[in-house]
């Protein structure tokens, strides 16, 4: 028998909160949120593989720094043009200005560290000087 799995046609919240390692609590909020919609058997939700996928996307996402609400735009357009162009157009422009973000942090990251660095030398300097006078 192989060890490949197919994948599901549904999953309990339980099975997406283990295969992705966060709470119950995350995938019913975002579910709150309008971004997956579970079916309903009495209290229990029924998770299609539409949904798992869009967790995954969401939790990717998030991952890139992604707001939810940006998510829900993309998803949103998806869902509006299957053909995904205007999607895929604006999943490179939210691409852009994530990497332009990224990079002014990046450049401020290296003023702070420039800044820490030459903070920590004067202080080095500091001690010295006052070593060198107790010993004296």
């Amino acid at each position: 028998m192989s060890a490949i799995h197919s994948p599901q046609s549904t999953y309990s919240i339980s099975d997406l909160s283990k295969e992705f390692d966060i709470t119950t609590r995350s995938i019913r909020f975002y579910e709150d949120q309008g971004l997956i919609k579970p079916k309903r058997r009495g209290q229990t939700r029924i998770y299609s593989l539409k949904d798992r996928v869009r967790l995954k996307l969401i939790l990717r996402g998030k991952r890139l720094g992604f707001s939810l609400a940006e998510t829900r735009r993309l998803f949103e357009l998806y869902d509006a043009d299957k053909s995904s162009s205007t999607q895929l157009n604006t999943m490179l422009d939210l691409v852009n200005e994530k990497k332009s973000a990224l990079q002014q942090q990046m450049d401020d990251i290296k003023v702070v560290l420039m800044e820490l660095n030459s903070a920590e030398q004067q202080c080095k300097a500091a001690l010295e000087d006052n070593n060198s006078k107790k010993i004296k």
